[in-house]
Order: C-alpha cells, then sequence, then structure tokens
C-alpha cells in the first residue's frame, strides 16, 4: 500500500497542505519543517519517484550553507547571497536556504537535498575539506561551488583569486616598507587561507627573501580570537614582524588592537594589511588596509553560472576566479 501524504500529515501531526507544499518544494513551509517531512517520508516508505519529474519543472534553486565551528563574517556571506538571490528573481527564480553542519551526517543531509527536487544548488563551502566536500558530488541537480574550489574535483566554482591577492598585498608591504613581511597565518585550515599562504610565499620569494625568515603568528580567524592569540605571543616576548600581511580581515583588526593594547604604533612601528575588506575594515582606528572583494559580484557570478548550466544542460565544468584589488589606507 502506498504511503500517503495524509498518512505523513497524520504522523507528524500537520496539515497534509504543509506536506504537500514541503514535498513539492513549494512555498509556505518553513526549510527546516521541509526536511523534517522529507526524512519522515523516507522513513515510511514514500514512493518519491511520483515527483522526481517535477525538477525539471523546478523554479527554485536551493542555497546551502556550510558551517563549522568557528565563526566567519556573518555580513560577508549575507552580501553573497542577497546578490544571488536578486540575479535569480531577475531571471524568474526563487531561492531556499538552508544549512549543513559538519557534524551533521552529511551523506543524509544530501539525500535530503536531493529529496527537495532543487533546479539547481550553489554551495557555500568556504570551510569545506575536499572530505566534506565529495559527498554533494552525488547529487544529481546542477550544483556550483562557491567561495572555494578543489582542484581535479570536475565541479563547476567560483572562487577568490586568493592567491594572486595575497600576492599583491605582501608585494605591496614589501615594496614600501623595505622590510621582510611577517605573516598573521589563520590557526584553522580552510583551503582559501591555504592559497593565501602560497600567495604570500610567492612575494616573498619574487623578492629574493628567504621564507625562513618570515616571522609567523597562528591567530583564531575572528577578532577576538585573534587579538586574545596575538597578546600572548607579545607577551611572552616573541620576535616581531616590521610589517605583517594577515589572512583576513577579522584577523588583521584583532591583531592591530593588540598591538595598540601593548603600545605600538600602526603603521610607524607594525604596518598591517588585511584581506577581504569587511564593512567595518575602514573605520577601524587606524583604517585598515586590505584586498577587496567583490562579494556581490561573486553572488551575481554564481547564479549566472549555474541558470547557464541549468538551462544549456551544459556537461563541462568551470572554475571561475574573481579578481580584487588592493585598498591601501593607513594601517599599512
Amino acid at each position: 500500500m502506498k504511503v500517503t501524504a495524509k498518512q505523513i500529515a497524520e504522523t507528524m501531526g500537520i496539515s497534509t497542505a504543509a506536506v504537500s507544499m514541503a514535498l513539492n518544494n513549494k512555498s509556505g513551509v518553513s526549510e527546516k519543517l521541509r526536511r523534517e517531512v522529507i526524512s519522515t517520508a523516507r522513513s515510511m516508505g514514500y514512493d518519491f519517484t511520483r515527483i522526481d519529474a517535477k525538477r525539471s519543472a523546478s523554479k527554485t534553486v536551493g542555497f546551502v550553507f556550510f558551517h563549522k565551528n568557528f565563526v566567519f563574517d556573518t555580513p560577508f556571506f549575507t552580501e553573497l547571497a542577497t546578490s544571488t538571490e536578486l540575479y535569480l528573481k531577475q531571471s524568474g527564480y526563487q531561492l531556499s536556504v538552508c544549512h549543513i553542519h559538519d557534524l551533521d551526517n552529511i551523506d543524509e543531509q544530501v539525500r535530503l537535498l536531493e529529496n527537495c527536487h532543487y533546479a539547481g544548488i550553489i554551495l557555500l563551502g568556504t570551510t569545506m575539506s575536499r572530505e566534506e566536500f565529495m559527498p554533494f558530488m552525488k547529487l544529481s541537480a546542477p550544483l556550483v561551488l562557491l567561495d572555494t574550489r578543489f582542484p581535479g574535483v570536475n565541479v563547476n566554482s567560483v572562487s577568490i583569486a586568493n592567491q594572486d591577492g595575497a600576492f599583491a598585498a605582501t608585494d605591496y608591504l614589501i615594496s614600501r616598507w623595505q622590510a621582510q613581511p611577517g605573516y598573521l597565518h589563520a590557526s584553522q585550515a580552510v583551503a582559501n587561507f591555504a592559497q593565501r599562504e602560497e600567495g604570500f610565499f610567492g612575494a616573498v620569494r619574487a623578492h629574493s627573501m628567504s621564507v625562513s625568515k618570515s616571522i609567523i603568528h597562528k591567530l583564531s580567524p575572528s577578532l577576538e580570537g585573534a587579538c586574545a592569540d596575538m597578546l600572548a605571543i607579545l607577551k611572552n616576548g616573541e620576535p616581531i614582524a616590521r610589517c605583517y600581511f594577515a589572512d583576513n580581515d577579522e584577523i588583521a583588526l584583532g591583531a592591530m588592537r593588540a598591538f595598540k593594547e601593548v603600545g605600538y604604533r600602526i603603521p610607524e612601528d607594525v604596518a598591517i594589511i588585511g584581506f577581504d575588506n569587511l564593512s567595518y575594515s575602514s573605520i577601524a582606528q587606524p583604517p585598515l588596509s586590505t584586498y577587496h572583494i567583490p562579494k556581490g559580484f561573486m553572488g551575481l557570478s554564481a547564479a549566472s553560472l549555474l541558470l547557464n548550466v541549468i538551462q544549456n544542460k551544459y556537461k563541462e565544468t568551470v572554475n571561475v576566479q574573481i579578481n580584487g584589488k588592493l585598498i591601501i589606507r593607513d594601517s599599512a
């Protein structure tokens, strides 16, 4: 006997209409409830083949946030999602947002996404590892990976030109201060940071400097965490560089706060340049020099690429890298 929407509704204690909206990926129910309905339906043996054909006619794109235990700048991600949604709406699509945590059963979450019958999916994978991403390759819907890429993985992606940006920032520091640059390196392993590390050391080598002579401090990738870590380094009396490149603006701002707290002048004693150009970096004291990322354009590019794949059914994949530009303010 086939399981019906009414039976699922009775099991969950909700209306049949809510079950129908959830199963058919229609608006009117929360994303949390939609996923609960799909999970319940699956456990009851619901026949999803009756709605599989609806995927091709779907006008909904899933925007998946992948989270880790450490927190990155919310405005950065909000701007990415906002620009993505605006472009999709202008193209006749709607955006459905969901969140997946690294502590979740990722294979199960991927199955739930599959049952949402999205026309396509944009996966914000800033903090993902290659291993965490691979289950998403099982999705049948077109997929665009946003704000990271994994060499050798055949998937459409839109990411930052991290290596080029870090090279440009470090090259500026060396040219401006005529000194061996230090590195405020994130303590968590993230693909974007690994690429920025390559750019940093590439610039050091390009100036015929010894990589081993660059002072490296590993700091938490958040303002408060970086400040606390840098204060501990300063109190321990560890060697300090004349100028620093930081993996992101929050690390740069946190370290800058710590330097100022113990009496260093920025940039007279220590110059610092960050990466991302967060909204509050320009109002720091002193205003932070940084590498600007056009976040709105990144979101638009991801949406445009995804719709191109959906509408033209391309099998080939592309990796799009978004270039930024140096913003020189008073910190460097």
